[in-house]
């Protein structure tokens, strides 16, 4: 995905544990922020993505190269 842009609402998978997991772009981050004790380095040049799973409704950040639009 590096490259591309996605926007919030956007579908998206991504490799997990588990095998592949699904869900939606809620926003994406810019700066430091912390999700699940786990704090995610984001910059406006090198943006993360704050995804809420489908199958938890857990919410996570992750880098653009490891989302796929579905």
């Amino acid at each position: 995905m590096a490259g591309k842009t996605l926007k919030a609402g956007d579908k998206v998978k991504w490799d997990s544990a588990g095998g592949t997991a699904q869900g939606t772009v809620v926003k994406k981050e810019t700066g430091t922020t912390k999700v699940k004790g786990h704090t995610a380095k984001a910059s406006s040049s090198d943006p993360q993505y704050r995804v809420k799973s489908a199958k938890s409704g857990k919410e996570a950040v992750h880098k653009a190269d490891e989302l796929r639009k579905t």
